[in-house]
């Protein structure tokens, strides 16, 4: 187990000046793991927003980046008390406020994995700390897409679990009703391991509820009389979406699966209708960082992105009086997650490709049509609050795609298990 650490460890040290994947290390970190338990000897790195215990945690902002936590996060503590060594803490978009991995206040993450491309962000460094082999496993944040869009591009597995059912406790969010803590791995089955380590109700955080528990052991069966439900979307790059549709007709020949091409009325909207949210929760949860109690004060420190982001809400906030923005966001995500809601009774899963373009070179300038619309497949599982994850479906001239598999809310269990089946292919 030390030495499994030390390897990592030295990894490190040797290569992450070219990644740019880890913030901060953790020297002593095997001398808090209780050595025993479903973790034991694994080695994990956190994203900056999450808690550890003595650690730093600057959500990658100039604001924050003397801030030490006091405490630790519950998934912190659950992972410790599995016998998890947390190694590192990651790069990732400052305050969570990106998409591509290029606005961290300590210079953008490259991807290990198609050298020159953007990771995808915002958990850029999680994805590419797992793709790079710094460590076994990470955790990502998750608020429309910021696990799955740099699992995607950096060839790894990335899981956003159903909106309640990881505790949130401990982690700086950029959107309180649509963020959620998962893991980043380079399989499924250790994807579902750390999930099933850190899942579950949590009085700190009261959206938490009491969520099946993930059988690994069944994890590991292929399920049977599956119907994969094909996204109807339009995909601006063919290459992404014949990727994924060679995955469905190679589980189709080999399982005996079925398909069913699935519409959702109302999924155009999703981007429209997230942004507003997002832009209010987080001008409201930014508020306290005044520079009064901790840090600076964010509208003298942050990057243009998180600053954009603020004056957004800001402004939405001030017109909220007529209810023309967030009230009608809400009404028009009620409406998604119907939708949704009847999709999911007819099949067992919706599959598509995570992103609807290839990554970017890093630096390249892209127009603000094309940033917003780069989450929008995965945009719309954080509205309806469901589980969705990215697993590696290929390559499109060397740079890594990725296939989405989304279940109904609390199906974790055979999201995991149909994507277990789909990766052994």
């Amino acid at each position: 187990m030390v030495n499994s650490i030390k390897k990592y460890l030295k990894k490190i040290k040797k290569e992450n000046k070219k990644i740019n994947a880890i913030l901060e290390v953790k020297e002593d970190a095997k001398a808090e793991s209780t050595g025993k338990g479903r973790l034991k000897g694994k080695a994990i790195v956190v994203k900056a927003n999450i808690n550890v215990k003595g650690m730093k945690t600057s959500c990658a902002s100039k604001v924050l980046e003397n801030y030490t936590a006091p405490y630790d996060a519950t998934v912190i503590s659950r992972i410790k008390n599995e016998g998890g060594i947390i190694i590192g803490n990651c790069n990732m978009d400052e305050f969570a406020c990106g998409w591509s991995g290029e606005t961290s206040a300590f210079r953008p993450v490259q991807n290990p994995s198609a050298p020159g491309y953007i990771t995808g962000g915002s958990s850029s460094g999680s994805a590419a700390a797992v793709a790079a082999g710094f460590c076994d496993m990470a955790l990502g944040s998750d608020t429309g897409g910021s696990i799955r869009n740099p699992a995607s591009h950096c060839g790894v597995v990335g899981v956003k679990p159903t909106y309640g059912s990881v505790s949130r406790y401990g982690l700086i969010d950029l959107s309180m009703s649509l963020d959620q803590i998962g893991p980043i791995a380079k399989s499924v089955e250790d994807a579902a391991l750390l999930l099933s380590v850190i899942q579950g109700r949590d009085e700190n955080d009261p959206i938490t509820k009491k969520s099946p528990e993930i059988n690994i052991r069944k994890i590991k069966e292929i399920p049977k009389n599956i119907t994969l439900g094909v996204l109807d979307f339009d995909v601006s790059d063919e290459k992404i979406q014949s990727k994924v549709e060679d995955k469905i007709e190679e589980a189709v020949k080999k399982y005996g699966w079925k398909t069913k091409k699935v519409k959702i009325p109302n999924i155009d909207l999703a981007v429209a209708t997230y942004y507003p949210l997002v832009y209010v929760e987080f001008f409201s949860g930014t508020r306290k960082l005044d520079g009064r109690r901790y840090g600076k004060k964010i509208e003298d420190a942050a990057g243009p992105e998180v600053l954009r982001r603020i004056l957004g809400g800001s402004e939405i906030t001030k017109a909220e009086h007529e209810g023309r923005y967030y009230n009608l966001a809400l009404k028009v995500k009620k409406m998604i997650s119907e939708d949704f809601a009847k999709a999911f009774k007819n099949v067992d899963c919706i599959v598509s490709p995570v992103t609807p373009v290839l990554p970017h070179k890093i630096g390249e300038k892209i127009s603000v049509e094309e940033m917003y619309n780069y989450d929008k497949l995965t945009i719309p599982y954080n509205l309806y609050g469901n589980c969705a994850l990215s697993l590696p479906a290929g390559d499109v001239k060397g740079v890594p795609v990725g296939m989405q598999i989304a279940c109904d809310r609390f199906e974790d269990e055979k999201m995991l298990q149909i994507a277990n089946a789909i990766e052994k292919l």
